[in-house]
């Protein structure tokens, strides 16, 4: 049986109202008029986010890729969440090789990963290795005190402040930035306290 760690979000162990699996499903959600072709989701987890994916925009892609790093948590997803579009592979994020290895991608998801690496500007670089020219990348992280700072969670190295979030952009020839409250994605109002950022941004 697999590990809850407090990380993992395992929906047929979870209350359907709860609060962190129904951030996670909103994200799954906002990313689909993104997504189209050759389709990566990355830090899949247990595979239920890549099933919908698979699920929702079949019409408007190939394929869709899950990869996580933790083999026990892939074996899950394989048994629990089976799609004809979607394949399920173990690898590392900030290997340099991924992109020689398993190709390049028109989307790649990434949410709630970016805080768990070590050099985050790094793992945008692979990200966008990994992108094909025109490919849209939608990334989420949680907000905090900044990458100089312990965020004090158990599995996160750090949590970027929303202006260190937002220039890890910089290199793409688009990109927009939107703020999550619960469900609600959208651009950041004044006076409205978001602990979350999204951002949509293509090579």
């Amino acid at each position: 049986m697999l590990e809850d760690t407090g990380e993992r979000v395992i929906p047929k162990k979870m209350a359907p109202m709860n609060n962190m699996l129904l951030e996670h499903i909103a994200r799954y959600v906002f990313s689909t008029p993104y997504v189209r072709g050759r389709v990566l989701d990355l830090a899949c987890g247990t595979g239920y986010g890549s099933l919908k994916i698979a699920k929702e925009t079949k019409e408007k892609i190939d394929e869709i890729i899950g990869m996580d790093i933790c083999e026990e948590t892939l074996q899950y997803a394989v048994h629990n969440y089976y799609h004809p579009l979607l394949t399920f592979k173990q690898g590392d994020a900030m290997d340099a090789s991924l992109p020689q290895e398993i190709g390049t991608f028109d989307t790649i998801l990434s949410f709630e990963t970016i805080e768990h690496v070590k050099d985050d500007r790094l793992f945008v670089e692979r990200m966008y290795d990994l992108l094909k020219p025109g490919g849209t990348l939608v990334l989420s992280t949680p907000f905090g005190e900044g990458r100089d700072y312990g965020s004090g969670q158990p599995f996160h190295y750090f949590q970027l402040t929303p202006e260190e979030f937002e220039a890890l952009f910089e290199g793409f020839s688009e990109k927009e930035i939107f703020n999550q409250r619960g469900v609600t994605i959208e651009p950041p109002r004044e006076g409205v306290y978001y602990p979350l950022g999204v951002a949509v941004c293509k090579k």
